[in-house]
């Protein structure tokens, strides 16, 4: 068994899906490791990891909208506000999605489906620089 790791720095511009599955591709071909199960880990609690449809962006948009009514911004339950009025919103859609991604490796290649992308899910309003911790165990 082998391990690698690395990491993707994500600019997001605020709120918002930024698909980063070709850069992980780009990366896991040069790895070297044919099977294996690839992790993925964002290292923010105002941010997450989804795998997610890449062919119609209106999945994304329609996403970030249903997020938006679920956990709405200026709530008056919410205590903490000395972040802004978005910081305590996104905290709650990170728990609610992911902050780890499993994803097996076959031939080299990561297991997907063919409409699914790995994206980096911005739940502030400013941009940030976002890092996604990445291992990989294979053989």
């Amino acid at each position: 068994m082998h391990q690698i790791h690395s990491q993707f720095e994500i600019r997001s511009r605020g709120k918002g899906l930024y698909d980063f599955t070709e850069e992980v591709r780009r990366w896991l071909a040069g790895a070297g490791i044919r099977a294996g199960l690839l992790t993925l880990f964002v290292r923010h609690t105002s941010a997450s990891l989804v795998i997610q449809e890449n062919a119609d962006p209106d999945v994304q948009r329609d996403l970030e909208a249903f997020l938006a009514r679920l956990v709405p911004e200026q709530d008056p339950l919410y205590s903490h506000i000395l972040e802004g009025p978005d910081d305590m919103p996104a905290h709650v859609r990170a728990a609610l999605t992911q902050t780890q991604l499993s994803i097996p490796v076959h031939d080299g290649r990561m297991v997907l489906g063919t409409w699914q992308g790995i994206y980096l899910f911005e739940h502030r309003r400013a941009g940030h620089l976002r890092t996604v911790a990445a291992h990989l165990i294979g053989e």
